[in-house]
């Protein structure tokens, strides 16, 4: 019996206005429903390009996305709440509290009162970031900064979650937090799926990951797989066995 795809990319295309070189040509890549899923590469391979499209930032100039089996950019609006995204930018209001960018994002996302109240309170506690509610976001540390992006992006309750570099910046015990967190969501059901540079912390919560580079996918399985197949004892090792040691741009 084969899982259900939570994310299902078939044979797509794309390339940038303007830009002769081909991002993506006939791409295919499955993420199975419920699991831990890690999309790394080096600069410029096409992670947050990938990404882009999936989540509908960026449109597929051929093939087809679909996100649990309903196609991006046919069903927009209810494709939109089936998954959040946590960018490494971070996408709040500066000048409002964690409060006020909750019950905006939570509107924004067709959630009622009730439900935004709820969801405010509960992600604040969890999070840790109850004491300073009502504050400026912009007087925040970097660390408190990510708590309220990641806050932001499963506001409602996605069954997919694509982050993004999410615990960039933090230091040890808040990244350490955000982890067990996303852990913790996964054991609810949200399939995760989550790119960074930081593979020590990837290999720790990934259990399924997919190496791109050059705008393909060079390699895909369980992280325990691949790293039994090319006999290597880690990703950071595996990455740079599959992707070269060379600098990039």
């Amino acid at each position: 019996m084969v899982s259900q795809l939570a994310i299902d990319v078939e044979n797509i295309g794309f390339r940038y206005p303007g830009n002769p070189e081909v991002s993506f040509s006939q791409l295919n890549l499955q993420v199975a429903k419920g699991v831990r899923f890690g999309l790394f590469g080096p600069n410029g391979a096409g992670k947050t390009t990938l990404i882009s499209l999936m989540t509908g930032l960026l449109s597929a100039d051929e093939g087809h996305i679909a996100l649990l089996g309903q196609e991006i950019g046919k069903q927009k609006s209810g494709v939109n709440k089936l998954f959040g995204f946590v960018p490494q930018d971070f996408s709040f209001y500066h000048e409002l509290s964690p409060v006020e960018n909750l019950e905006f994002f939570g509107a924004w996302s067709g959630l009622d009162k009730q439900t935004i109240k709820t969801r405010t309170d509960e992600l604040l506690t969890i999070l840790g970031l109850n004491d300073v509610r009502n504050k400026q976001v912009q007087k925040f540390s970097g660390g408190m900064k990510r708590r309220v992006n990641l806050a932001i992006g499963v506001m409602h309750d996605p069954a997919i979650l694509f982050l993004d570099e999410p615990t960039v910046g933090v230091d040890v015990q808040t990244g350490h937090a955000i982890i067990n967190y996303l852990l913790q969501l996964n054991k609810k059901g949200t399939t995760l799926v989550y790119t960074s540079h930081q593979l020590s912390e990837a290999e720790g919560l990934c259990e399924q990951v997919a190496l791109i580079d050059g705008g393909k996918i060079i390699a895909q399985d369980n992280l325990d797989t691949l790293l039994k197949t090319h006999n290597q004892d880690n990703l950071e090792q595996l990455f740079l066995n599959l992707t070269g040691k060379e600098y990039r741009n």
